[in-house]
């Protein structure tokens, strides 16, 4: 009975609980309205993520923050010396600074006042690894010299046809300075931040010994194409063309400045006076000078070339890389380490002085040169480098002296009881030479320092080392 009673119960709570129940499970359909499809939705997500919540603001802010913190930092870095007593204490702080950087090899100062005294304004300048091309020459030793000293790593190639290694044999030991035995006639592979393209027979005994060494009768497959033996023959370019041919390349290969010392002698016999960079000149192109003439005015031409990017087999790399490249127009230089008998004027006069033999005037001694000593072209060489010119730049010293004021200048400082012979002229010297230096003046500030009257002494001194030591060597054979 009671077995009864409670299925009649449970049937009647099913039958109350399904017409509860709605006759579909599916809840009703009520239409709804969709969103407005907004058009980030179609932007990219970084650029969507960047324009909620008001990230685009905290990005400006924090670069406005950072631009400040850039512009203002040459001020936050420097100090003010209020004491001039404290001189010794600031000499020591700038040392102290100096020494505890590993890549400091020079230092820069900006004068604040005289009351204040040299304050640095940056740590110092990362050294860099030079090679100069002739480096063991009169020019390129001195070059050397002041390469070291500023705390660069040098790598000189020299093939010493007109190179000494007692130019630079005081820097042998010097873990910043390499020595290579090449001729830049064949390429070189290497790994340098700048490049100083001097070998090259400068002299006229040199450059007229061998004038096809001078010059090239062939080129590389890639550069410059020739079709006849009589083309190439009439080419006749090798040290001045196919080297630096072969130091532009490297420098293209691994991106180095690249500076090429040319030459007054560009200018030929010129008809204009003094010369300017856009002088032209007025060259003998089969003259016995040509072949260093033509072969200096050819090379600018290729250098030029190479910057531009002109008949050069592109590549990736040129496609965003511009060569960077330096001319410099050398006029009449002296100063030690001269060869002693190399043909120059004031070489020729000197050494002739020092061995009480007659002084050489070629023609009548009316003809001018301007004299630059040494340490003058070198400090423009490097003022170039590190400039943003091109060029090409005249560096050379504007005192003008005929030959015979030189004459009478050598005579006052070395002997005056010296004498002096005529000779006949040589073929196509040039009558006149002065530089017009303003372009180095203004774009370089440079311009030389040193006299002749002020050079001519340590020249002298120098040579008379040297002869005396020569003029031994002889008596004990």
């Amino acid at each position: 009975m009671n077995n009864m009673k409670q299925l009649h119960k449970q049937s009647t709570a099913n039958q109350r609980r399904d017409e509860e129940m709605p006759t579909s499970q599916t809840p009703p359909y009520s239409p709804k309205f969709p969103k407005h499809q907004s058009s980030s939705r179609y932007l990219p997500r970084s650029i969507n993520y960047i324009l909620k919540e008001q990230r685009l603001l905290f990005i400006l802010v924090g670069i406005l923050i950072g631009s400040a913190f850039f512009i203002l930092k040459p001020s936050i870095s420097s100090f003010t010396i209020t004491d001039a007593s404290d001189e010794n204490q600031t000499t020591s702080l700038t040392r102290s600074i100096a020494f505890s950087h590993p890549d400091t090899t020079s230092h820069y100062y900006r004068p604040i006042n005289q009351a204040t005294g040299r304050v640095p304004v940056a740590i110092g300048r990362k050294k860099r690894r030079v090679v100069v091309t002739g480096g063991s020459g009169f020019v390129g030793s001195h070059l050397v010299d002041k390469l070291i000293a500023r705390g660069d790593d040098v790598i000189v190639i020299d093939n010493f046809f007109t190179g000494r290694k007692e130019n630079v044999a005081h820097h042998f030991g010097n873990p910043r300075f390499e020595l290579i035995r090449h001729d830049v006639v064949e390429p070189i592979l290497l790994e340098v931040d700048q490049i100083y393209h001097l070998a090259c027979p400068a002299s006229p005994v040199h450059y007229k010994f061998n004038p096809v060494k001078t010059i090239i009768s062939f080129f590389r497959v890639g550069y410059l194409k020739v079709m006849s033996l009589e083309f190439l023959n009439w080419c006749n370019y090798k040290t001045n063309v196919m080297g630096t041919l072969n130091m532009l390349g490297l420098a293209k290969r691994i991106g180095a400045r690249f500076l090429l010392t040319s030459t007054s002698e560009v200018y030929g016999d010129p008809l204009e006076h003094p010369q300017k960079e856009t002088y032209w000149g007025h060259v003998n192109p089969i003259g016995v000078r040509s072949c260093y003439d033509e072969g200096k005015r050819t090379a600018e031409t290729l250098t030029m070339d190479y910057h531009r990017g002109d008949g050069v087999e592109p590549d990736m790399w040129q496609l965003w890389f511009t060569l960077q490249v330096r001319i410099a127009r050398i006029f009449n230089t002296y100063g030690p380490r001269m060869c002693l008998d190399d043909g120059r004027v004031v070489s020729n006069f000197v050494a002739q002085a020092i061995r009480k033999q007659p002084m050489t005037v070629y023609g009548d001694g009316k003809q001018t040169r301007s004299f630059q000593y040494v340490s003058d072209l070198v400090d423009g060489l490097m003022a170039l480098m590190e400039g943003e010119h091109i060029g090409p730049f005249n560096l050379g010293n504007p005192g003008e002296f005929t030959m015979l004021e030189l004459a009478q200048v050598v005579k006052e400082t070395i002997d005056p009881s010296a004498t002096i012979e005529f000779k006949e002229n040589t073929a196509d010297d040039p009558q006149k030479r002065k530089p017009d230096i303003s372009k180095a003046k203004s774009m370089l500030n440079w311009e030389p320092k040193i006299t002749l009257r002020e050079g001519l002494p340590r020249m002298a001194s120098d040579f008379r080392n040297r002869i005396l030591n020569e003029d031994e060597g002889k008596g004990n054979k």
